[in-house]
């Protein structure tokens, strides 16, 4: 009787296996993280999403030689991390070359909670692109699941869902070469096949890889963003991935943090991660028993000071003021036109 009491006490206290978190890296459970974007994932958007709640960030895809090759180096206005190349002329040799910042980062606010997101099709230059940030970050995930032709046409995003040998070889080479020696996660985001026997097995076989985490977007390949997210597949994800000891992150019309805990319970998932709703309001992270969303006027504040602080470029700047500011209001009418973030700021008396 002691035995079976035992043994029953026993099955109830064993937690589930883990892949070990690397001394540098971060485990996913139990977070609500700001998805990778190309336009809204930049140094400014991740800060102020940190500073509204954002548990994680991943900073926007970066391709693989693209950064391969980049300088790194301090900025000694703001002591930001910068990875910097010089781009070719354009066919005008006597312009004189500026170099450009390819990936900025606050290694004081994003210390321990920015995650790079790799663009790639091929594992050794995976490998020698990670090398070149690795120390820098918590985490190296691969983009999986981008469905935009200028990621698929080069075999990388939602395309390697289609080659999984390449995709596991991809995550295996990471694991190796980047996760071991630098002591930091490696992981993956995915979108569902069609079929969910297709999903189990690619699933399956990516979490055999040595990964920490895994991210699956609700949405089909040829789903775009205005189509619900489908979640039925969600369940049987997260049971494999935690028989593997592997963390699941959910994607695909999560909207704010109490959302995303209700979606958690609900599908058994470990963590959620938000993309479109943070475009329009970073503050999304915030529970409403924290305060709920910011004031639109509020959160620009933030995000000026934050681009002001980054030298984030204008025309990125511009772009997230014109997704942060509902409507037509008066101070930003014709921000468009204005030509740098101070002399807006001033306008609008922000």
């Amino acid at each position: 009787m002691f035995r079976f009491l035992r043994a029953v006490m026993t099955s109830f206290t064993e937690a589930a296996p883990h892949v070990p978190i690397p001394k540098n890296g971060v485990d996913y459970r139990g977070k609500i993280v700001l998805a990778p974007m190309v336009r809204s994932g930049e140094t400014p958007s991740r800060i102020v999403s940190l500073k509204y709640g954002a548990d994680l960030v991943w900073g926007p895809e970066t391709v693989d030689r693209a950064i391969i090759g980049a300088k790194r180096r301090i900025n000694p206005r703001n002591s930001m991390i910068e990875y910097t190349r010089i781009p070719s002329n354009g066919g005008q040799p006597n312009k004189p070359a500026q170099e450009s910042v390819l990936y900025r980062i606050d290694p004081v606010r994003e210390r321990g909670k920015l995650i790079f997101q790799l663009g790639t099709a091929n594992p050794s230059l995976a490998v020698e692109a990670a090398k070149v940030v690795a120390a820098d970050v918590s985490g190296i995930d691969v983009n999986s699941g981008c469905p935009k032709p200028f990621s698929t046409s080069g075999g990388m995003g939602a395309a390697l869902l289609q080659t999984p040998d390449r995709l596991v070889s991809i995550l295996e080479a990471l694991v190796e070469e980047i996760g071991k020696p630098y002591e930091i996660g490696i992981s993956v985001k995915i979108r569902l096949l069609a079929e969910p026997e297709r999903t189990e097995a690619l699933v399956t076989r990516v979490c055999r890889t040595g990964i920490t985490g895994l991210t699956v977007h609700c949405r089909t390949t040829p789903m775009r963003p205005r189509e619900a997210a489908i979640r039925e597949q969600l369940p049987m994800i997260a049971s494999i991935c935690r028989k593997a000891g592997v963390a699941c992150l959910m994607n695909g019309d999560v909207r704010s943090r109490d959302e995303a805990m209700k979606l958690i319970r609900e599908y058994g998932v470990d963590g959620a991660m938000i993309a479109t709703s943070a475009e329009s309001n970073f503050s999304c992270f915030r529970s409403q028993a924290d305060g709920g969303l910011e004031h639109w006027r509020d959160l620009v504040r933030s995000y000026m000071e934050a681009a002001l602080q980054c030298e984030n470029r204008w025309g990125n700047t511009k772009y997230l003021l014109n997704q942060l500011v509902p409507g037509k209001d008066k101070a930003f009418c014709g921000v468009e036109k204005i030509q740098n973030v101070r002399r807006l700021c001033n306008g609008a008396r922000i």
